[in-house]
């Protein structure tokens, strides 16, 4: 099966189907097009399906182009059809993995994928998961579904987890120049599994079990948390004390070794850094491992909206204007600067517990101008962006956009919460949070 496999990518007479078109899932489908591989997208969204048929992109960073020129090859082909699963050699799953309201991992979109998939696999395929998740998922979740299908693992087909590692819009790093983690459950379906991905990454570094290669996810991700976490944290030990905090970070970072800079801000956003490290320990708990300093890191990430929340009721009051009937403009909606992605984002946290206090609140992002469907906060479903004006009492800047940069928002006159450190310029009117 191997030889068979590995003979099929070298000729690329060999389909790659990828389940979920999202942040991950397409623009990992649109490397294997580029490079002459036959691509069938599965995904449920059938407005997503819909827009990628007619050459559209629905992801800021990924242009149209790509895709009409993915399209017109007949090398991508976006589908909802699940029975295209027996066509390919290989599927690579690349679902949400969200939290439900235990902040338990909710694994609804791994099992419906598998449940889906299983009926229409077949004999001498790669099966890889990509999705974030606690280690365990692929022997214990993705292995028994797939074989409700009477065949087995490693005999039938191989199977495997890859992280995924994407970090929408960084310039510096896309898909094929990220090295990419691979373990698999077998010797023959790693070297399957890195025979394939050779031929989109600049390297693979495989690991010896599914289950390292997801730890190895959770371990990036917890590393950026707790780091996140000790720099909120030290932000407002710092501001009782009359310090800045991105002045002291700015400092430290000069030190060429022993340190790496992390910056503060009003709470974690995107799809991995917030969800991972509860992943893990929820999974620690079975083996009687209780993760205190990973738990304590969530804990403040979680909490800083509400500090957020905090300072600006301290500034209206400082302006003498009660919370409640007060008009607050929230500059961003996305999670980091210059992307239209919204997962998790700390501002509808914002919003949510603005309006809870009697607030009037607004938001503007020229990259989200109406809200999506989203898994929380439907009741912000439709809320449209609005331009910015001096129409309110309150500016709370959440993202820092480059366009906001190229903005006067000083001249608006109006008080600045702002807590990305986006404003450089002195004001009485500028507070930092």
């Amino acid at each position: 099966m191997k030889e068979k496999l590995f003979k099929k990518i070298e000729s690329k007479d060999f389909i790659v189907g990828v389940v979920g078109m999202g942040y991950v899932g397409l623009p990992l489908i649109l490397c294997f097009a580029e490079k002459g591989f036959k691509t069938i997208g599965i995904d449920i969204d059938e407005s997503k399906i819909s827009t990628l048929e007619n050459s559209k992109s629905y992801i800021k960073h990924i242009p149209d182009e790509r895709i009409k020129k993915a399209i017109s090859s007949q090398l991508f082909v976006p589908t909802n059809d699940f029975t295209k699963v027996k066509e390919c050699n290989a599927i690579l799953i690349a679902v949400p993995t969200p939290l439900n309201k235990n902040r338990e991992p909710e694994m609804e979109y791994i099992v419906s994928t598998c449940e889906s998939m299983y009926p229409f696999i077949r004999k001498e395929q790669l099966i890889v998961l990509e999705s974030s998740t606690y280690p365990g998922t692929t022997d214990e979740v993705v292995i028994p579904i797939l074989e409700k299908s009477g065949l087995k693992a490693d005999k039938d087909f191989f199977v495997g987890f890859s992280p995924e590692r994407e970090d929408p819009n960084n310039p510096n790093y896309s898909t094929e120049t990220i090295p990419k983690v691979v373990g698999a459950t077998s010797k023959e379906g790693l070297e399957v599994a890195e025979k394939l991905y050779q031929q989109i990454v600049i390297r693979t570094v495989p690991v010896s079990s599914t289950r390292v290669a997801e730890a190895t996810k959770l371990m990036e991700n917890i590393f950026r948390s707790v780091n996140i976490a000790l720099v909120n944290e030290l932000k407002m030990t710092f501001m009782k004390m009359g310090i800045d905090i991105w002045e002291v970070i700015d400092a430290a970072k000069t030190k060429p070794f022993g340190y790496m800079p992390f910056y503060p801000g009003p709470g974690l956003g995107g799809h991995c850094i917030p969800i991972d490290p509860f992943y893990l320990t929820w999974k620690a708990r079975e083996f009687g491992v209780t993760t205190k300093f990973i738990e304590l890191a969530g804990e403040i990430n979680t909490l800083m909206p509400d500090f957020v929340v905090s300072r600006a009721i301290e500034v209206l009051n400082e302006f003498g204007k009660p919370v409640k009937g007060a008009k607050i403009l929230i500059l961003g909606l996305a999670y980091k600067a210059n992307v239209d992605d919204d997962r998790e984002s700390p501002s509808y946290s914002l919003i949510e517990k603005l309006e809870s206090k009697g607030a009037i609140i607004e938001y503007n992002d020229p990259f989200i101008p109406v809200i999506r469907k989203i898994r929380n906060h439907s009741k912000l479903l439709g809320k449209k962006s609005v331009k910015i004006s001096d129409n309110y009492d309150l500016i709370i800047i959440s993202t820092p956009h480059d366009v906001y940069k190229e903005l006067d928002i000083p001249s608006l006159n109006k008080p600045i919460v702002d807590t990305r450190n986006l404003i450089q310029k002195k004001s009485n009117l500028i507070f930092k949070a």
